[in-house]
């Protein structure tokens, strides 16, 4: 297996099997945990910062094959911000009113404004994916799909929203045990689909699909992370890891107030 990047190459093919989802750097679960947690503090820290000074913002893309763990990394890595700088948004089947209009226009109304911290569970690329493997529409229509997408994430990088993508990679065997264990569960059984077994059955065609993703649409404004995400303390780890690293790069910081504060003095 060769080294883990997390990042593939801008402009390089992507093969899947490349990347170990059960990469952990030589950690152990204690020590991803201890890392996670200071990564946490800083990010607290840091979307703090974000949010007052209201000049840029960060747009954080999950995509992942079912039971891949979207929900479970969005809780526990955002758990330490302040919620009202915050805002997520689900992508689920498209509804009559979305499909009349261009397949990027239900997206770009949940860009996050500047100062917030935006978050896509599923996102714009199920339009190259789900539509794909199901022959929705034809090739013709997706293929064009992948240029379309580059030019709007480049819209929205020269207007100050950072872009990190995140594909929570896991293996066959640990989707089908992450599927059983819900149906075992009285308490997750809820989130179990049936509709989630003819989407693994055609496991192979979404992994080439993907791969063409992270071939097509890995750019130095919106790059693609390969997570290895078998283990959910590892997968955590990269991501708050990520997400700190960029906005480290952000040029944060809290803003001057626009009067003299050593003149004021609040009344009795």
């Amino acid at each position: 297996m060769p080294e883990q990047l997390l990042i593939p190459p801008e402009g390089e093919k992507i093969q899947l099997k490349d990347y170990d989802p059960d990469y952990t750097e030589g950690l152990d679960k204690d020590e991803a945990k201890t890392l996670e947690e200071g990564f946490e503090r800083r990010l607290a820290e840091l979307q703090d910062m974000l949010y007052a000074q209201s000049m840029k913002s960060l747009l954080v893309v999950f995509q992942a094959m079912d039971a891949g763990g979207k929900d479970g990394a969005i809780k526990k890595v955002f758990d330490s911000v302040n919620p009202q700088g915050v805002r997520a948004a689900n992508f689920k089947v498209p509804t009559p009113i979305e499909l009349g209009h261009d397949f990027l226009w239900r997206i770009h109304q949940q860009v996050p404004q500047k100062g917030y911290i935006g978050i896509f569970n599923r996102s714009h690329y199920e339009d190259v994916l789900v539509v794909r493997v199901n022959e929705i529409v034809p090739r013709s229509v997706w293929e064009k799909r992948f240029d379309m997408i580059n030019e709007f994430e480049r819209l929205l990088a020269e207007n100050n929203t950072a872009i990190l993508k995140f594909y929570l990679h896991i293996s066959k065997d640990e989707q089908r045990e992450r599927l059983q264990a819900r149906l075992d569960d009285p308490e997750k059984r809820w989130k179990f689909s049936v509709g989630d077994l003819p989407v693994r059955e055609r496991w192979d065609d979404y992994m080439t699909a993907y791969e063409d993703v992270f071939s097509r649409c890995n750019t130095p404004y919106a790059p693609w992370h390969i997570v290895p995400a078998n283990k959910k303390w590892y997968r955590d780890l990269v991501i708050t890891r990520a997400i700190v690293e960029k906005m480290e790069s952000m040029g944060l910081a809290y803003p001057e107030p626009d009067f003299d504060y050593a003149t004021v003095v609040i009344p009795k």
